[in-house]
Protein backbone atom coordinates (compact mmCIF):
# COMPACT_ATOMS: atom_id res chain seq x y z
CA UNK A 1 0.00 0.00 0.00
CA UNK A 2 1.73 3.31 -0.71
CA UNK A 3 1.02 6.16 1.28
CA UNK A 4 0.68 10.11 0.12
CA UNK A 5 0.34 13.23 2.37
CA UNK A 6 -3.21 12.95 2.51
CA UNK A 7 -3.41 9.63 3.12
CA UNK A 8 -1.04 10.85 6.44
CA UNK A 9 -3.89 13.71 6.83
CA UNK A 10 -6.38 11.39 6.78
CA UNK A 11 -4.79 9.34 9.92
CA UNK A 12 -3.77 12.49 11.52
CA UNK A 13 -7.72 14.11 11.43
CA UNK A 14 -9.24 10.96 12.40
CA UNK A 15 -6.93 10.07 15.25
CA UNK A 16 -7.23 13.95 16.46
CA UNK A 17 -11.16 13.64 16.02
CA UNK A 18 -11.37 10.42 18.10
CA UNK A 19 -8.99 11.62 20.63
CA UNK A 20 -10.85 14.53 21.41
CA UNK A 21 -14.29 12.91 21.83
CA UNK A 22 -11.58 11.12 24.18
CA UNK A 23 -9.97 13.28 26.49
CA UNK A 24 -13.35 14.54 27.89
CA UNK A 25 -14.20 11.31 29.52
CA UNK A 26 -11.06 9.07 30.49
CA UNK A 27 -6.84 8.97 29.99
CA UNK A 28 -6.00 7.60 27.12
CA UNK A 29 -2.92 6.80 24.66
CA UNK A 30 -1.94 6.13 21.50
CA UNK A 31 0.13 3.09 21.06
CA UNK A 32 2.29 1.36 18.33
CA UNK A 33 2.45 1.64 14.75
CA UNK A 34 0.77 4.85 14.51
CA UNK A 35 3.04 6.30 16.91
CA UNK A 36 5.75 5.76 14.00
CA UNK A 37 3.50 6.77 10.98
CA UNK A 38 2.83 10.07 12.63
CA UNK A 39 6.75 10.77 13.18
CA UNK A 40 7.21 10.61 9.62
CA UNK A 41 7.72 6.71 8.59
CA UNK A 42 6.22 5.62 5.40
CA UNK A 43 4.29 2.93 5.49
CA UNK A 44 0.26 1.91 5.52
CA UNK A 45 -2.08 0.92 7.87
CA UNK A 46 -5.65 0.88 8.19
CA UNK A 47 -6.19 1.42 12.13
CA UNK A 48 -4.65 3.07 15.13
CA UNK A 49 -4.20 1.00 18.37
CA UNK A 50 -5.64 3.69 21.33
CA UNK A 51 -5.40 1.91 25.45
CA UNK A 52 -7.91 3.98 27.51
CA UNK A 53 -8.07 3.63 31.32
CA UNK A 54 -10.96 1.27 32.68
CA UNK A 55 -13.93 2.93 33.17
CA UNK A 56 -17.60 2.36 35.00
CA UNK A 57 -20.30 1.20 32.06
CA UNK A 58 -22.22 4.32 33.55
CA UNK A 59 -19.55 6.44 32.04
CA UNK A 60 -18.54 4.35 29.12
CA UNK A 61 -22.19 5.10 27.97
CA UNK A 62 -21.63 8.67 28.01
CA UNK A 63 -18.57 8.00 26.10
CA UNK A 64 -19.54 6.30 23.53
CA UNK A 65 -22.61 8.60 23.12
CA UNK A 66 -20.33 11.30 22.32
CA UNK A 67 -18.76 9.14 20.09
CA UNK A 68 -21.56 8.66 17.82
CA UNK A 69 -22.67 12.04 18.06
CA UNK A 70 -19.30 12.91 16.59
CA UNK A 71 -20.17 10.22 13.30
CA UNK A 72 -18.00 7.73 14.67
CA UNK A 73 -19.82 3.54 14.91
CA UNK A 74 -18.65 0.75 16.78
CA UNK A 75 -18.18 -2.29 14.25
CA UNK A 76 -18.64 -5.21 16.70
CA UNK A 77 -22.25 -3.98 17.73
CA UNK A 78 -23.95 -0.65 17.97
CA UNK A 79 -25.10 -1.75 21.41
CA UNK A 80 -23.54 0.10 24.30
CA UNK A 81 -23.76 -2.40 26.84
CA UNK A 82 -22.57 -5.19 24.63
CA UNK A 83 -19.43 -3.13 23.53
CA UNK A 84 -18.45 -2.54 27.47
CA UNK A 85 -18.40 -6.51 27.86
CA UNK A 86 -15.93 -6.64 25.04
CA UNK A 87 -13.85 -4.20 26.49
CA UNK A 88 -14.18 -5.45 30.01
CA UNK A 89 -13.29 -8.97 28.80
CA UNK A 90 -10.06 -7.74 27.34
CA UNK A 91 -10.93 -7.40 23.67
CA UNK A 92 -10.79 -4.51 21.84
CA UNK A 93 -13.42 -3.40 19.62
CA UNK A 94 -12.92 -0.74 16.47
CA UNK A 95 -14.57 2.19 15.98
CA UNK A 96 -15.02 3.80 12.56
CA UNK A 97 -17.06 6.88 10.74
CA UNK A 98 -20.41 6.29 9.55
CA UNK A 99 -20.02 4.86 6.51
CA UNK A 100 -16.30 4.71 6.02
CA UNK A 101 -14.74 1.35 7.02
CA UNK A 102 -10.93 2.66 7.13
CA UNK A 103 -9.20 4.18 8.85
CA UNK A 104 -9.92 2.58 12.45
CA UNK A 105 -9.71 2.91 15.80
CA UNK A 106 -8.53 -0.26 17.95
CA UNK A 107 -10.01 0.55 21.62
CA UNK A 108 -9.24 -1.43 24.30
CA UNK A 109 -9.16 -1.04 28.08
CA UNK A 110 -5.77 -1.16 30.15
CA UNK A 111 -4.95 -4.67 30.99
CA UNK A 112 -2.15 -4.81 33.67
CA UNK A 113 0.54 -2.76 35.60
CA UNK A 114 2.46 -2.90 32.08
CA UNK A 115 -0.37 -0.48 30.51
CA UNK A 116 -0.57 1.58 34.15
CA UNK A 117 2.91 2.10 33.28
CA UNK A 118 2.65 3.45 29.44
CA UNK A 119 -0.17 5.84 31.18
CA UNK A 120 2.58 7.29 33.56
CA UNK A 121 5.31 7.67 31.29
CA UNK A 122 2.67 8.64 28.28
CA UNK A 123 3.97 12.01 26.51
CA UNK A 124 2.76 14.23 23.53
CA UNK A 125 5.73 14.01 20.72
CA UNK A 126 6.07 17.52 18.99
CA UNK A 127 7.44 15.67 15.85
CA UNK A 128 3.99 14.22 15.16
CA UNK A 129 2.48 17.79 15.12
CA UNK A 130 -0.72 15.93 17.07
CA UNK A 131 -1.96 17.20 20.56
CA UNK A 132 -2.40 13.62 21.22
CA UNK A 133 -1.14 11.35 24.10
CA UNK A 134 1.06 8.72 22.92
CA UNK A 135 2.98 6.27 24.94
CA UNK A 136 6.79 6.87 25.07
CA UNK A 137 8.78 6.05 22.60
CA UNK A 138 11.02 3.91 24.95
CA UNK A 139 7.50 2.09 25.46
CA UNK A 140 6.89 1.76 21.85
CA UNK A 141 10.88 0.71 20.95
CA UNK A 142 10.07 -1.80 24.14
CA UNK A 143 7.23 -3.62 22.92
CA UNK A 144 8.02 -3.61 18.76
CA UNK A 145 11.29 -5.09 19.75
CA UNK A 146 10.39 -7.35 22.73
CA UNK A 147 6.91 -8.78 22.32
CA UNK A 148 5.65 -7.87 18.56
CA UNK A 149 9.07 -8.94 16.48
CA UNK A 150 7.24 -8.77 12.93
CA UNK A 151 9.56 -7.43 10.08
CA UNK A 152 7.13 -4.11 10.32
CA UNK A 153 7.75 -3.79 14.07
CA UNK A 154 11.18 -3.93 13.50
CA UNK A 155 11.37 -1.72 11.13
CA UNK A 156 8.89 0.71 13.20
CA UNK A 157 12.05 0.30 16.14
CA UNK A 158 14.64 1.24 14.21
CA UNK A 159 12.60 4.22 12.73
CA UNK A 160 11.81 5.39 16.46
CA UNK A 161 15.41 4.77 17.73
CA UNK A 162 16.55 7.29 14.60
CA UNK A 163 13.85 9.85 14.96
CA UNK A 164 14.23 9.89 19.01
CA UNK A 165 17.90 9.15 19.35
CA UNK A 166 17.51 11.93 22.13
CA UNK A 167 14.34 10.45 23.96
CA UNK A 168 16.09 7.13 23.69
CA UNK A 169 17.25 5.50 26.84
CA UNK A 170 18.75 2.26 27.31
CA UNK A 171 17.92 1.14 30.42
CA UNK A 172 14.56 2.34 30.47
CA UNK A 173 13.82 0.26 27.61
CA UNK A 174 15.46 -2.57 29.30
CA UNK A 175 13.49 -2.02 32.30
CA UNK A 176 10.30 -2.32 30.04
CA UNK A 177 11.16 -5.32 28.44
CA UNK A 178 12.17 -6.84 31.63
CA UNK A 179 8.50 -6.07 32.96
CA UNK A 180 6.73 -7.56 29.67
CA UNK A 181 9.13 -10.99 30.41
CA UNK A 182 7.20 -10.67 33.57
CA UNK A 183 3.43 -9.53 32.76
CA UNK A 184 2.92 -10.81 29.16
CA UNK A 185 5.35 -13.53 27.70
Amino acid sequence: MRRDVSDKNILNNFCLKFCKVLSKHVEYIVVSGFVAIASGRTRGTEDIDIIIRKMSSDDFRELHKDLIKEGFVCIQSPQTDEIFNYLKDKLSVRYCLKNQPVPQIELKFEKDKLDDYQFKTKEKLPLTDLDVWFSSVNMNVAFKEELLKSPKDMEDARYLRLVYREKINEKEIEKIKKMMKEMRL
